[in-house]
């Protein structure tokens, strides 16, 4: 047998193995139905506990499933080995600024994790797709982009036309003019802390939260009246939200605040969770200070916690949209931690990031550095290299969900 036959072989092997775990996983041991969870002292469903999401789930319905609601677990072994390959595999030249680009190294900074059965976390509309987006979202995204290339334009690394680069050229008289917008991502310059992204910033946590390759755990505590929750996600941009169970009405319009204004309410043995008043310096995909977001949990069961999440702005979308995912239940004995909102990157990382600038800017008056314009540090993996998430931006080597 030769080699390539022995290979071949083995890969076989692992994705039959990979897909009998994925269909023993699904059934409950024994056969048993999953039992119930008590409800709280005071007689309310208990959403309590430490909770994650235990699958990866694209947000959109990626095209070639476009009619699919799951996948066969076959096809999310597949997918798993190529995304294995893909992430274990290293791709630019040591020093290049593509390989600085890619500094987080997957195996480190970020969770992938196996896929799951479905293939959108969207449910509605049900073709899995984010809705189309209103002409005023699309007005603004025109005008940032429009922002954006100019700044970008002049970029070495923009140079030999890479993907999400836009048509090089010399600096932009826009370089020194204001945004059109308020940012939420990074542009190619550093003038001051707005100049880069909310990540950068330590303010990248947001809500709703599906979760991400950078860590998703929840923890829910319950008191009669209140509904407090601690987002563990992100790289240390965890935050603490207290939701009260009443019907007050919500805010006055005036008043907006960054993760919104919640009012709770039980529905049988659904919290249901409605939110307004979001800060216009927010972004939800598109969607600012007029996002209206309802929110249900429901316990299924002693170890399993329902999502669902209904997103609504006439500004950013056509019509409201759906998602749904379940977490499961995480021991509280293993995670007796100390959760502190950290962000360490962010506080010692932007100072340092804007007084490069400043010592890049004294360099080039004197001759003795390079335009600051020339150089790329708007954060996109396509523009200035690297490879978002582990996967590349366009090619062979994106992530197989995308292609």
């Amino acid at each position: 047998m030769t080699r390539r036959a022995i290979e071949l072989a083995g890969v076989v092997a692992v994705l039959a193995a990979v897909a009998v775990l994925l269909q023993l996983a699904s059934v409950p041991a024994g056969g048993q139905e999953p039992e119930a969870a008590p409800p709280t002292p005071w007689g309310e469903p208990d959403l309590q506990g430490i909770w994650t999401t235990d699958y990866d789930t694209p947000l959109e319905r990626p095209a070639r499933y476009a009619d699919r609601e799951f996948f066969t677990d076959e096809e999310r072994a597949a997918i798993d080995a190529e995304r294995t390959r893909l992430l274990d595999t290293h791709r630019s030249e040591r020093g290049s600024e593509q390989d600085v680009g890619g500094a987080y190294d997957a195996s480190i900074f970020l969770t992938h994790k196996h896929l799951g059965r479905r293939t959108s976390l969207i449910i509605d509309p049900p073709d899995g797709q984010l809705p189309p987006i209103a002409a005023e979202l699309e007005r603004r995204r025109e005008e940032a982009g429009a922002y954006q290339a100019a700044l970008l334009q002049s970029a070495d690394a923009c140079q030999t036309e890479r993907p999400g680069c836009p048509p090089p050229g010399p600096r932009s008289p826009l370089y020194e003019d204001a945004p059109p917008h308020y940012l939420t991502r990074s542009i190619n310059r550093a003038y001051n802390p707005e100049d880069r992204s909310l990540s950068e910033r330590c303010l990248g946590a947001r809500l709703p939260d599906f979760g991400s390759i950078t860590g998703f755990f929840l923890q829910i505590v319950q008191s009669p009246g209140n509904v407090a929750i601690f987002y563990d996600t992100g790289q240390g941009q965890g935050w603490q939200r207290v939701i009260p169970v009443t019907d007050r009405p919500h805010l006055t319009s005036g008043v907006r605040q960054w993760h919104g204004d919640s009012r709770a309410r039980w529905e049988g043995d659904t919290l249901v969770v409605d939110v307004t008043n979001f800060s216009a310096k927010t972004d939800f995909y598109g969607s600012r200070e007029n996002l209206h977001l309802v929110e249900r949990w429901t316990r299924l069961d002693a170890e399993t916690l329902e999502y669902t999440a209904t997103m609504e702005d006439p500004t950013a979308w056509t019509s409201p949209w759906t998602v749904t995912f379940e977490l499961s239940l995480q021991s509280n004995e293993a995670n007796r931690i100390y959760k502190e909102p950290r962000c360490h990157e962010g506080n010692y990382g932007l100072p340092a990031l804007l007084a490069g600038a400043r010592a890049g800017e004294r360099a080039f008056a004197a001759g003795e550095g390079p335009d600051p314009a020339t150089l790329c540090i708007a954060g996109g993996a396509a523009a200035c290299g690297g490879f978002g998430g582990g996967f590349a931006e366009s090619g062979e080597e994106v992530d197989p969900l995308l292609r």
